[in-house]
């Protein structure tokens, strides 16, 4: 897939994505000529031959992020945003990431991590992240098509995720892969595969239950005196339980 070239936003907030700046753009209000987008820098307005404007700026991350493509489901923005926080990974973090479906939250955490190397068992799902990754430009991802339920390579990591049908199977690989103070992240639709999770957690006296939280989001609309919550929301989405290790 050709990368995004420019962003076009409309005065209602609605985006194009232009990947291509050796053709004209076309829209349902019109087309913008191929000549205007090259020459347009970051804030400037370009004009539809119907006159419709459009404000024009670099894609970031989050705008390449919007398009990739998906296979399985991929796990909401709001709850990766949590993984980030509760476990600090940063610029220096090594993370292994399990169940690698889409590649969305790998991508995700390479954008801020060091290293991420990610694990799926899929061999389609596989080449659809490989895709993802291209697509990105992203470097820091190395995608392993096996089960995590077999082992990790990597030691002395600092973050294992677990978006998995049976992530109770891949405790005592994760554990063993991360390093002391090391976080599991164990992402699950239902209760029982979070108890499952947990009782097996809690055989390994290595490890440490944090907490199980679920991120519900809610987004309001603003239509002058109309201010309420959006009819509808993006609710249960899944669980997410962190796991600490705290000894060897």
């Amino acid at each position: 897939m050709e990368a995004i070239k420019r962003v076009l936003v409309a005065d209602d907030g609605k985006r194009f994505y232009v990947r291509s700046l050796s053709a004209d753009f076309h829209t349902q209000f019109g087309f913008v000529g191929k000549s205007a987008l090259v020459k347009a820098k970051p804030g400037d307005v370009v004009k539809t031959n119907t006159g419709k404007g459009f404000f024009v700026f670099e894609p970031s991350f989050i705008d390449v992020y919007g398009k990739i493509k998906r296979a399985p489901q991929i796990i909401p923005r709001k709850d990766v945003a949590a993984i980030i926080a509760e476990t600090g990974i940063g610029k220096g973090s090594i993370v292994v990431d399990a169940g690698t479906g889409s590649g969305a939250l790998a991508l995700f955490l390479a954008n801020v991590a060091k290293k991420v190397i990610t694990y799926e068992i899929r061999e389609d799902f596989a080449k659809v992240a490989a895709e993802n990754v291209a697509t990105i430009g992203l470097r820091n991802i190395a995608i392993k098509n096996r089960s995590v339920y077999d082992g990790i390579d990597e030691k002395n990591v600092d973050v294992v995720t677990l978006d998995l049908p049976e992530p109770w199977k891949a405790v005592e690989p994760a554990a063993k892969a991360l390093k002391v103070g090391g976080f599991i992240v164990s992402y699950s639709p239902t209760i029982p595969q979070v108890s499952d999770f947990i009782a097996a957690a809690a055989k390994n006296k290595s490890l440490q239950l944090i907490k199980t939280i679920e991120i519900i989001e809610r987004e309001w609309e603003f239509n002058d005196r109309i201010v309420r919550p959006l009819s509808q929301q993006i609710g249960h989405s899944g669980f997410l339980t962190f796991v600490r290790k705290i000894g060897i």
